[in-house]
């Protein structure tokens, strides 16, 4: 039998992260750093589609927001925006309460029960977003995350015949030209199956390639997606059908939201919802602890099953055969 290629015993959380882990969108401080009307920017990306379709073409609406981003660099009213820019602005990004602190406290809950040392489990915490990932990887949480999925630009791009160069210079005063990376809310599902067949962890598994369930870093069922709304119904799918968990949160002080949640679960979307609070003693805290250990259990089981399954017992001693006694006899005694 091969060996497999990973012992099984971690468990993930999965963040979204606008409108799940932050109240507002995480580009906020960057619209108030270049002094640009933030309603305005949304409400001109969200007319992109139409109005390009209206001159003969075709624009995916993922893209329409990092389109206009560079648009507003390039006509100046974002000028000298680069990486280290998107880096340092995400410093402002504000978080819903108990964060980041959650994440630090709900590694500690695999480290609760005697069992859970023995079998080295671990608890590991993701960020798959449609926002940008260098101002992720500038605010306060991204200490407390093992990986960041999210949209990349690229400075000074590499020139015609670059490949016939011997050095290539880098502008000190560069700003951000291209697309470099693009995820969405479709393709949030592939970085669901990096996580999960450990391409992440390790280049030389390409994340196309078949491998088996008990070969796999992070099996589904180990995994727990947590994000705000419909938008998400692709990746809260691919974690519940494969036997994980689907959590969505809402602002409290949202109906809306608050509604929208409760469709998501009466339509089985998601196995539960709650607000985004993670301070020790919420509701959505206590959920998020007892669906870890849960976890945790069943990691211990399968592993003992396992064990229980490839061991064979081995031969034991054989008793003596019971011998048949005569019946006792009841002695009379005269007085």
């Amino acid at each position: 039998m091969a060996t497999p290629l990973f012992t099984q015993n971690i468990i993930a959380c999965i963040w979204d992260f606008d409108k799940t882990l932050i109240p507002e969108y995480m580009q906020s401080p960057l619209f108030k750093k270049y002094g640009v009307n933030e309603s305005d920017f949304w409400t001109e990306t969200n007319a992109l589609v139409a109005e390009y379709h209206k001159r003969g073409y075709r624009l995916s609406g993922e893209i329409g927001y990092l389109n206009h981003i560079l648009t507003y660099v390039l006509a100046g009213k974002m000028s000298g925006l680069n990486n280290k820019i998107l880096e340092v602005v995400g410093k402002e990004i504000n978080f819903y309460p108990g964060l980041p602190e959650f994440f630090e406290e709900s590694r500690k809950y695999v480290l609760e029960k005697e069992e859970y040392l023995k079998h080295d489990i671990t608890l590991e915490h993701y960020i798959v977003s449609t926002g940008l990932a260098q101002m992720i990887r500038g605010s306060k949480i991204a200490p407390y995350v093992d990986g960041i999925w999210g949209c990349e630009f690229i400075e000074s791009p590499l020139q015609p015949g670059f490949l016939k160069q011997g050095e290539l210079s880098i502008s000190a005063e560069a700003e951000i030209a291209q697309i470099g990376m693009v995820i969405d809310n479709t393709t949030k599902t592939r970085a669901l199956f990096e996580i999960n067949k450990g391409t992440n962890k390790n280049q030389a598994i390409d994340v196309n390639a078949m491998v088996k369930p008990e070969h796999r870093r992070i099996p589904f069922k180990n995994m727990i997606y947590i994000a705000d709304g419909p938008s998400d119904i692709p990746s809260f799918s691919v974690v519940r059908n494969n036997g994980g968990k689907a959590f969505a949160v809402y602002n409290p002080a949202r109906r809306d939201e608050f509604a929208q949640n409760d469709k998501l679960r009466q339509s089985g979307r998601i196995d539960h919802y709650g607000t985004a609070d993670y301070t020790k003693g919420s509701s959505t805290s206590h959920w998020l602890k007892l669906q870890i250990q849960t976890m945790c259990d069943q990691i211990i089981a399968d592993r003992e099953g396992s064990v229980a399954r490839l061991s064979t017992p081995p031969p034991k001693h054989l008793n003596n055969p019971a011998i048949d006694l005569p019946p006792k006899t009841t002695q009379s005694h005269l007085f």
